[in-house]
């Protein structure tokens, strides 16, 4: 037992640095290359911070562990929600936009897309391409707002490069060539790690993949978006927030299930249709109230976020 959560452990660790050494590393190198860096904020940061989830899908899929693989998603999209804000709120109050309305609604349009799909499960090929094409209208609807928004003002594109995560202007290429060496290795090795510890410690406990999946796998996969938005509030700059709660939402149910999906099916245990999907739908449906009075929230909403949080990891495991 010790040795299973020491892998998990290792595997975690393993994953949020390769995580964050495979986004550097391709973060540069595309602006080098001059990629924009609006294409590449929608595109390489996008899939690099999702790829600790991806590895962690693909590799349960493989190793015949696939209800780990969606419990993952769906548990990291309620932490990401409930956690991942409820914690940076309890800091410093997150800021709410109500621009971000557009982004909310596409959220919710994948999410039920989702659970649509979910109904006429197992998750297989034909799945995974209906939310890779939902993935590629969402991308194309950002490229296009976000080119219209900026209108051709060339004078921001220095701003943005230096504000987009992971960037660094004088890089030298050894650097970047190591960056993406220590993602592309890490990665596969953590997520290897963290599914063979996690599947044991389910099978000594008599809890379920999907359950493990849900709780332990999902928060240790949502570690580096927790740590940036709890590191973001300390810098009073937590607006970044809610953008990447609901950014990262859409990748996982559309981008995750969609390539792991075509790896292999995933069935869908009676018990998440019953009700993890909807805990995932009611918390993301929650957000809406704040998009929608443009309100800020604060430290109470915070604590309730997190109880909530408290109380469904409790009743998983009553």
């Amino acid at each position: 037992m010790f040795l299973d959560f020491s892998m998990i452990v290792a595997g975690l660790v393993v994953l949020v640095f390769a995580g964050d050494a495979l986004v550097k590393g391709a973060v540069n190198l595309s602006l080098r290359l001059g990629v924009p860096a609006l294409i590449v904020g929608l595109t390489v940061v996008a899939f690099g911070t999702s790829a600790p989830e991806l590895l962690v899908s693909v590799d349960a899929v493989l190793g015949d562990a696939p209800a780990l693989a969606l419990g993952n998603i769906v548990g990291s999209n309620i932490a990401n929600i409930l956690l991942v804000l409820g914690i940076p709120a309890f800091i410093a109050a997150v800021p709410v936009s109500r621009e971000l309305m557009h982004d909310f609604l596409v959220m919710m349009a994948a999410t039920f897309a989702f659970i649509l799909l979910a109904f006429t499960g197992p998750f297989s090929w034909p799945h995974g391409l209906v939310l890779l094409l939902g993935l590629a209208l969402m991308l194309w609807n950002s490229y296009a707002r976000a080119r219209t928004h900026r209108n051709g003002a060339a004078a921001l594109v220095d701003e943005e490069t230096l504000e987009l995560e992971g960037a660094e202007p004088n890089i030298s290429g050894t650097k970047i060539a190591l960056y993406l060496l220590g993602g592309i290795i890490g990665l596969p090795i953590g997520a290897h790690y963290l599914v063979e510890g996690a599947v044991n410690v389910a099978t000594v406990l008599g809890v379920s993949d999907a359950v493990i999946g849900l709780t332990l796998v999902a928060i240790g996969t949502s570690l580096p978006e927790l740590a940036t938005t709890v590191a973001a509030a300390m810098r009073r700059e937590s607006g970044v927030a809610m953008g990447n709660v609901i950014g990262s939402n859409i990748f996982n149910l559309l981008a995750i299930i969609g390539i792991a999906s075509l790896i292999g099916p995933i069935p869908v245990p009676e018990a998440m249709l019953r009700m993890d999907i909807w805990v995932m739908a009611a918390s993301s449906a929650l957000l809406g109230v704040f998009v929608w009075t443009g309100r800020s929230i604060g430290k109470l909403a915070g604590i309730g976020l997190i109880a909530l949080y408290v109380l469904y990891v409790i009743q998983l495991f009553h």
